[in-house]
């Protein structure tokens, strides 16, 4: 709990801050979503193959990398849906294009 609790305060935290600017700064959801997901991010699968070389298997940075995945997929799954279900909140792809394409001008 020590470790998945402040985990999925942070990977929560990250991502609905990185998705309202995206959405402030007017980005498409096809790059407001994926900066969101990259951004809250922690990329577990290098951490649990540097931690089992470094340390061990059975040694506690293993334990904890391990507890990062099992709490990490889970939430960004979660994430995924919500980025899905609020697509319309964001301008379209054509719309941010003409938007800011000055080189028709």
């Amino acid at each position: 709990m020590l470790i998945a609790i402040p985990l999925l305060i942070q990977t929560v935290l990250i991502f609905y801050v990185t998705y309202f600017w995206m959405k402030k700064w007017r980005q498409p959801h096809n790059v407001a979503a994926p900066g969101a997901m990259i951004g809250a991010s922690n990329f577990f699968e290098l951490a649990v193959a540097v931690a089992i070389s470094l340390f061990g298997v059975t040694s506690g940075a293993a334990l904890a990398t391990i507890v990062g995945v099992l709490v990490e997929v889970p939430v960004m799954l979660a994430l995924v849906s919500y980025a899905n279900r609020t697509r319309g909140q964001f301008a379209s792809d054509d719309q941010v294009s003409t938007s800011t394409d000055h080189s028709k001008t």
